[in-house]
């Protein structure tokens, strides 16, 4: 039962991919590919370097939450710098290249010189990771090759046209952490590992308040992206774990919020045996037939 996984983006509820991925490797599905966009690039690295769904699970527990995001505007033009980050991946992916994966991977970001999707499958991980990851405003773009990277939810918060491309011919479970588009926008707490009366001050600057108008509008803009990319690219099956009431950055228990994952695959177990049946992959194989036609 052969898959390939689109992980979207939505920062800390990510760790439900963890529950997600525990499921299908319970229910016997063989992951091939995986592509992800911001959060999900990363999680979608940790899983191809060769940790299965337990052990991303221990990987992601051990992680000082307070720790992840450095002083405000210390690495660039964000409201948060990486530096947590940086240290988190390099103590897990070190040096490694995409080459070095055992899985195929990509991770989806937006360029902002040339004002499009690009999707990275080659170079560094980590920067991969950390061009995917750069939500605009709050974390510092990426420089890297000849691209200024952003978070690619901009354009494609669940990237189910690359892990298409990965692994043609096979059925695509897309992951989406989209609120529902009548959900109102959670509103954003940035709470960097500074003194509490210089986050006072920091949260009463016009710019900070101007900065929170703006992520409500991104969040709003992203999933009106999501829905309609999901509709366009048409991912066999959409798994939507329950966790539109985390923030972007809160700290969270990464166990609950992995089980909110499992239970959102779980109840999806009947389409993804559809997906993966007889029937499912003769029509598949006749559209790429009348595709290349």
């Amino acid at each position: 039962m052969d898959i390939t996984l689109a992980l979207g983006g939505g920062g800390v509820r990510g760790v439900a991919h963890i529950g997600v991925l525990r499921v299908l490797e319970r229910a016997g599905f063989r992951i091939r590919a995986v592509a992800g966009t911001s959060i999900g690039s990363m999680m979608g690295a940790l899983y191809a370097f060769g940790n299965d769904a337990d052990q991303l699970e221990r990987i992601v527990a051990t992680i000082d939450q307070s720790k992840l995001y450095g002083w405000p505007f210390s690495d660039g033009a964000g409201l948060l710098g990486v530096r947590g980050i940086v240290d988190f991946l390099k103590s897990e992916l070190g040096e490694a290249v995409f080459d070095d994966l055992k899985l195929p991977c990509a991770a989806v970001a937006v360029d902002l010189i040339s004002n499009r999707e690009i999707v990275l499958q080659e170079g560094s991980v980590i920067d991969a990771i950390l061009g995917s990851i750069a939500v605009p405003g709050l974390f510092p773009p990426k420089d890297y090759q000849q691209y200024r990277l952003i978070d690619g939810g901009v354009l494609d918060p669940v990237p189910v046209r690359a892990a298409r491309a990965l692994a043609p011919g096979l059925p695509v479970v897309a992951v989406s952490l989209m609120a529902p588009l009548d959900a109102p926008a959670t509103p954003l707490s940035v709470s960097p590992t500074v003194p509490r009366q210089l986050i006072d001050q920091i949260t009463r600057l016009n710019i900070t308040q101007a900065f929170r108008v703006f992520s409500d509008a991104v969040d709003i803009a992203q999933r009106q992206m999501a829905e309609m990319r999901l509709d366009i690219d048409a991912p066999e099956v959409i798994i939507r774990p329950q966790v539109n009431d985390l923030n972007l950055l809160d700290r969270v228990d990464v166990h609950e919020v992995a089980l909110r994952g499992e239970r959102a695959a779980e109840a999806m177990l009947p389409e993804l045996l559809r997906a993966v049946s007889l029937p499912a992959r003769a029509v598949r194989q006749l559209r790429r037939v009348v595709r290349g036609a």
